[in-house]
Formats: structure tokens, sequence, C-alpha cells
């Protein structure tokens, strides 16, 4: 509800003058700063102005409500759209309706003006002198050239203040870029340092495996004939020749001697060289489906030898085991027999165990035993190469278990231990099994031929492929139907294999299949040789990379 607190009637100049003076005064009554003061008593000159120059009178009507100021003018006839837009640009909110302009601003709501005081100070103006009015003028141009002032030597002064930061920011500007210069010249000269390293390190490696291949045959073939002349020797003599002569017991304890010390010797080598094979990555995968029953059987046969003459029973439980698993199944003959031997050395007495489960598309095989058992501190310190547990040596390298974990994750497994001391240990060798649901694969080869061969060795393992002849009408199959893997050559015409595995989308996968013999790696894809692919070979690539992605 609007409060009217005076009215005055405009109808020359000097009215102009009297209803500017009267708006100011009521915006200072409201607690309107000093420019919304301005402001008002600009806006109501100009409507005041604009009606006496169209020769028309206005009736200003003087008021507020509980957030404005309100101001409300009667014009004897159309309003003058010259002052309405000069009031609008000035007041918070102008309206016309037919001959009545209402104007608003906004007041201060925490303000309680007194309204009958505002009143009766607005009735002893009415009206004024010009002369009154043009004083007033004066000295609101006065604050406003004070105000002007002040701002202006504050302004100065921050101006000065910035200088000075300036000058602090170019001198530690200064400071950290002779430091950063100090800091390049450390590192180019650690990056040379250590591409020299790099290159020391390169060398020594080719040294390392030129000296594996020579001493591979250099050591092998003297212990495999030292080994031969003591079996020859502690041979019973052949019949035919009954002047033979005979060993005695304590010659024959003497060659036994030689030959196991001969075979440990020789164990030790086919590990040190095992072992630099998978440092190397000269140890190759070739996936198959494994009889995996079959080859648990197999495996109980060549350990049980070794629990004569211990009270401890070696059971290989393969109920639970799946008939295949495609696996590599020298890799995976090689980590199992190695846990059991451990385990059969490390038990005086009691059972060494091996179980086999599937669980959430994993193969998990476990070998248990109740010997000596490890620490905890020591536990991962056993697949140290050339560790073995203080005070619990059996002989040995310390070299098994580095290179059946190293085989375990060749053929995409994990290899973990838990134990207890005196209770025993327990190793698990956890396996991928099973295949991911492919629905698209995209292949892209310009070779008709085998862009056929890799569809036949897809059935049963996508739902769907798509064929291209390049890169580009791989990347428009990617684009158009999506992608859940894609096949790709290296070399093809218009864009090459390296330029599509460039813009294929991060999360989508890729194998290279290519003929070239030393193709270049290619980021984030796996390498497959045309003339060495399986149907085994490539499952077992793409269920690796699908882990992975």
């Amino acid at each position: 509800m609007t409060t009217g607190l005076a009215s005055f009637t405009v109808k020359d100049l000097a009215g102009v003058f009297a209803a500017r003076q009267l708006g100011r005064e009521l915006a200072a009554g409201l607690a309107l700063d000093r420019q919304d003061q301005v402001r008002v008593a600009t806006a109501l000159s100009e409507i005041s102005r604009s009606t006496v120059t169209a020769g028309l009178d206005a009736v200003i009507v003087f008021g507020a409500d509980q957030s404005d100021l309100v101001l409300t003018v009667t014009v004897s006839g159309k309003p003058p759209t010259e002052g309405v837009e000069a009031a609008a640009r000035l007041m918070d909110k102008v309206g016309v309706s037919g001959s009545v302009i209402t104007m608003l601003k906004r007041r201060p709501i925490t303000f309680a003006p007194d309204l009958d005081a505002i009143s009766r100070q607005l009735a002893t103006m009415l009206p004024q002198t010009t002369m009154d009015e043009l004083r007033r003028n004066n000295q609101d141009l006065i604050s406003a050239l004070d105000d002007l002032k002040e701002q202006k030597e504050q302004l100065l002064l921050l101006n000065a203040e910035l200088q000075e930061t300036n000058r602090g920011v170019m001198a530690l500007y200064q400071e950290l870029s002779e430091e950063l210069e100090q800091t390049n010249r450390g590192v180019v000269a650690l990056y040379a340092e250590l591409d020299e390293k790099s290159e020391q390190l390169r060398l020594a490696a080719e040294s390392k495996d030129r000296f594996w291949a020579n001493i591979s045959h250099e050591l092998r073939t003297p212990l495999n004939s030292i080994l031969g002349l003591t079996r020859i020797l502690a041979d019973p003599p052949d019949p035919a020749r009954p002047d033979a002569d005979r060993l005695g017991s304590e010659q024959l304890y003497q060659v036994e001697l030689i030959r196991n010390s001969t075979s440990t010797l020789l164990a030790l080598v086919n590990d040190l060289l095992d072992v630099a094979k998978a440092e190397s990555g000269r140890l190759s995968i070739d996936p198959a489906h494994v009889n995996l029953p079959a080859l648990l059987s197999t495996l109980r046969g060549l350990t049980r030898p070794m629990t004569d003459g211990k009270p401890v029973s070696l059971v290989v439980d393969a109920s639970t085991a799946p008939a295949t698993i495609l696996t590599d199944e020298l890799a995976l003959t090689a980590i199992l027999r190695n846990l059991l031997s451990n385990g059969i050395k490390y038990t005086d007495s009691g059972e060494v165990k091996l179980a086999v489960r599937e669980t959430g598309g994993r193969l998990e095989v476990s070998v248990s035993d109740s010997g000596t058992g490890i620490p905890p501190r020591l536990q991962e310190r056993v697949f140290e190469e050339f560790y073995q547990v203080p005070g619990a040596r059996r002989g040995g390298t310390g070299l098994g278990l580095p290179y059946a974990r190293r085989l375990a994750q060749l053929i995409g497994g994990e290899l973990t231990l838990t134990s207890k001391p005196g209770i025993g240990t327990t190793v698990l060798l956890s396996l991928p099994h099973g295949m991911p649901a492919l629905g698209t694969v995209v292949i892209a080869d310009d070779d008709a031929s085998f862009r056929r061969v890799l569809r036949a060795m897809l059935a049963g393992l996508a739902d769907r492929v798509a064929e291209a002849s390049d890169g580009g009408q791989a990347l428009a199959a990617v684009a158009d139907s999506g992608a859940d893997l894609v096949l790709t050559d290296l070399r093809m015409p218009g864009m090459e294999g390296y330029a599509l595995l460039g813009q294929l989308p991060s999360e989508i996968p890729a194998i290279v299949i290519t003929g070239l013999d030393n193709p270049p790696p290619a980021p984030a894809a796996a390498q497959l040789r045309k003339d060495e692919l399986t149907r085994e070979r490539l499952a077992f690539t793409i269920r690796a990379i699908m882990e992975d992605s």
C-alpha cells in the first residue's frame, strides 16, 4: 500500500526545479544514498521538463510503500516519450498507463522512516524560487566534485601500491627464472647420464644374453656326459662280458655321489637358464586346449616318487577340474610341478594336496602342505631370486618360485602364497578361464582371404564381425555400429594400422596381426604374427586383452 506524502503541480520551468528539489528531499528522507537521490531528482526533472516543453501540465504525487519510493505523475495529455525513456534509465521501474506515469526506486528496507516528518518537510518546501534550486544544484555539484577528488586520491594510492607489488613480482620472477634455468641444466645433465646408463644396460643385457646362450651349451654338454658315464659305471655288467670288472660297494657309493652332485648341478644350470630366458623375454607361449585331468594325473605320477621314504601322502584332487583349459601346457606343468616338489621338499610328515576349483570366471589351483611354514615377513621374499628362508634350507637354488611366478604372469595368471609357521603353506595359482562375451569385432586387413580366415576363427567368439580393407573403413565401421575389439594389420593401402590405432577411441582394445618379422611395437595393442596364428592363440590373446581393458 502506497502512502502519499505530498502533491505538486508542474506548469512551468520554475515548477520543474521545484519538482526536482522535492524528489531529492523525499529520497534523502527515505535513506537512499546520494547517487540514488540524484537519480530520483533527475528522473522527476526530465519528466517535468519534457511535459512543460510539450505545453502540458503534470501533477506529481510523492509517496512511499513498504519497499519503494513511489512517484506518480499524471499528465494533462499524452506522456512525453523522451522524458519517460530518460526516467527509465534512472529508476528501478517505470510504468505508463494512459496519462499516468508510475516510477519506483528501491529503498533500504532495514530503515524505518518517519513518514509524517517527511510529509511535513515536503510541505515546507513547496514551492521555492529558481535561485534556491540553482543553489541546491550547485551544492550537489560541489559534493560530487569532492567525491571525485577523494576517489582520485585513492586511485593514486592504489597505483603506488601496485607499482611496488609489480617490482616485487619482477624480482621474484627473475629469481625463479634463474632457479628454473639452473634446474633445467641439471635435468638435461641427468637425462644425458640416464641415456648413457641405458646404453650401458642395453649392452650389458646383450652380453648377458650371449653369455647364457654360450653357457647353456658349454655347461650342459659336460654335465650330461658325466651323468651318462656315471650311469654306465653304476649299471650291472653286461652278461655277454663276464670278464668285465665290477665296481665294489664303496666305488658304487662314490659313483652315486658323483651322479647326485652332477644332477643337482645340472638342475641349478637349468633353473638359471630358465630364469634368464624369462628375464630376456625369450619364453614363448603356445596356447592350446589342455586336458586338465590328464595333466594332473601325469603330475601325480611325476612327483609321487619324491615322497618315497617319507611319511608324506600326495593327494592330487582332479574331481572338480574342468575337462579342458585354454593355456600353455608346458608352462602350466612347470608351475604345478614346482609347487608340488616344493611342498614335498618342505614337508617332513603329513600331506601335500593339490585341489582345483572354478570361481568367478577363473580357475584356481591350490597346493597346500603341512610343512615347516614361512614367517609372515618373509612370505613375499620367497619370490625373490636365490632367496631361501633361513633355517629351512632343503637344497635347491631358490629360483623355483620366482620362475613359477614369471610363468604364471606369462599365461595371464597370478601366483600368491599364504603360510603359518609350523602349520604349513598354501600356494594359489589363479588362471583366466572361459571367454569374455564379445559383441562386434572389426577386422581391418587388405587381404580378403585372410579376413575370411579371421572370420572363421572368430566363430563362436564374437556375435558380429565387420570387415574393412583399410584403417579408414575400420574407423567408419566403429563409428557406425561400435566395436568391442579391433583386429588390424599394419601395412594397408590408405590408412595404415598405426594411424588406425592412433585414432581409435581409447576404450576399444586392439590386436595387431601382421606378417612382418619384426614389427615396431604398437602402442596399447597386443601383437600376433600371421604365420603363427591359431584359433587357440587368438582366443588366448583376446581373453588377455579383454581382461586388461
